[in-house]
């Protein structure tokens, strides 16, 4: 279900061009109409079967699922593992890993308010999580200078609204 509001504020204005006189064969077409629109737009939608890892990120508790026959662990979670294709189960990690590798990114697209509120460079990291089979990309909040691989982080959880709920985490280099 989606629904949808336009604001608009309508202008008149008459544009006269430098060359313009008084034999000026545009004048009747001189005067135009500039319109601003404004669009808000609100809609539902479901996580569906990652709901849960969502609703454990807002809770400050980090989720990856397990598969029950080659107990391989997935992060992000699958509900269904790609190996043995056997239905996962949810599985509670401790939040920490190993940076594995990364990128320094000097700019990014400006997706949603969650990435125009981030300074830059930001450090786009693949971290392989304590107990998990496959790496986790996501941001990981550190001076770019002090970044290497095989570095210990672990999870942090926002703890302002966020407008995607991706966001609910980041990496920041771990204190053990």
């Amino acid at each position: 279900m989606s629904s949808a509001s336009v604001e608009s504020v309508i202008e008149q204005k008459t544009v006269q061009p430098a060359w313009a006189g008084t034999d000026d064969p545009w004048e009747a077409f001189r005067q135009v109409e500039i319109i601003t629109l404004e669009l808000t737009q609100q809609y539902r939608h479901s996580l569906g079967k990652y709901s849960r890892f969502f609703i454990e990120l807002a809770n400050k508790q980090f989720y990856g699922t397990r598969c029950s026959n080659c107990e391989r662990v997935y992060t992000p979670p699958r509900p269904l593992c790609p190996d043995c294709l056997h239905i996962t189960g949810w599985t509670r990690l401790p939040g920490t890993g190993a940076l594995m590798t990364y990128a320094v990114m000097h700019f990014a697209s400006e997706v949603n308010d969650d990435v125009r509120r981030m300074s830059m460079p930001i450090i786009l990291a693949y971290v392989l999580l304590d107990g998990s089979s496959t790496l986790f990309p996501h941001l990981l909040k550190a001076d770019p200078q002090a970044v290497h691989t095989g570095m210990r982080v672990q999870v942090a959880y926002a703890d302002a609204p966020v407008q995607h709920p991706i966001h609910l985490m980041h990496f920041v280099a771990s204190e053990a």
